[in-house]
């Protein structure tokens, strides 16, 4: 039998859960997720294989204007999920009110197949539901529509079956081992900033990255069988008054957040960790090419 294989991209607006359909797509937690828009910086792959197919899906950060350098670097990793994408799968809320035109002009103007996926339609009527489909079906009228929850993994298993009929047939892209591009350094520093996003308001998730300054695996460095994986993770941010916020009074916040955090990154290494955090600021890195290269957003 033929082997299928291609790209999928997911895009739309910020919080319309992309990462959450990525992850049910794929089954594994791959994409952080929280309550808050613009969580997803990265394209993130996940690789579904089975023997006669392998779907590449791109997990993407929330269509925006970009206001400063992060953001339009976040906008570049859409772009480039769109120029090798086979499928797109553009998911919009139920709820949203007609204003994904940023998105629009990325999808409208490329020749590439598109589903329509309303989420969240668990917290909707029926009416609410037909009135999208009519709506979406006659503004792009795309080549399907799907009324889904992926927080429910409500109506996605039928999706599944239709993007393989779209995909050409091409042998793997990726060894059939893999199940992402990315590494177990960049996954970790993703739950530490997923704890950042869901302990602290305003600003601080914001202005803020992680970078895993050494990641030692005491099996491999001294031979010590069933030995712990040092962590040791950087928390950069803006401003004094961020810095002192995060660590929190006697350091009661930054411990919280290391614990939770602790605690999620040994269940994905299903391994024993020391983690040790440090909080530096970088006055408003988020604009500054050269600290965008180095924390892996620029190409």
């Amino acid at each position: 039998m033929a082997h299928k294989a291609g790209f999928v991209s997911i895009i739309g607006k910020p919080n319309v859960g992309k990462s959450t359909l990525m992850n049910v797509l794929v089954g594994e937690r791959l994409s952080i997720i929280t309550p808050k828009a613009q969580t997803t910086r990265h394209r993130i792959l996940g690789i579904v294989n089975e023997e006669d197919f392998q779907i590449v899906f791109s997990d993407t950060p929330g269509i925006i204007k970009p206001k400063y350098s992060l953001q339009e670097s976040m906008m570049s990793f859409v772009n480039g999920s769109l120029t090798d994408a086979d499928v797109l799968l553009f998911v919009t809320d139920i709820h949203e009110k007609y204003d994904e035109e940023d998105v629009l002009e990325k999808v409208l103007n490329r020749d590439i197949p598109t589903i329509v996926l309303i989420n969240k339609i668990d917290t909707a009527d029926q009416a609410q539901v037909e009135e999208k489909i009519a709506y979406w079906q006659e503004k792009i009228n795309p080549l399907a529509i799907y009324a889904i929850s992926a927080l429910h993994k409500h109506n996605v298993d039928g999706l599944l079956d239709k993007v393989l009929e779209i995909l050409p047939e091409h042998p793997p892209y990726y060894d059939k081992e893999d199940l992402t591009d990315r590494s177990e350094r960049f996954f970790v520093s993703e739950m530490i900033r997923e704890k950042i996003f869901t302990n602290y308001q305003k600003e601080i998730p914001y202005s803020t990255e992680v970078i895993i300054k050494s990641f030692k695996d005491e099996e491999e460095t001294i031979g010590k069988k069933g030995g712990v994986i040092r962590i040791s993770a950087e928390i950069i941010v803006e401003r004094d008054s961020q810095k002192n916020i995060l660590i929190g009074k006697a350091g009661s916040m930054l411990k919280k957040v290391g614990t939770e955090a602790r605690l999620e990154i040994e269940k994905f290494l299903e391994r024993k960790v020391f983690l040790e955090m440090f909080v530096k600021v970088i006055p408003d890195w988020r604009s500054k090419k050269n600290y965008l290269k180095s924390f892996g957003y620029e190409n």
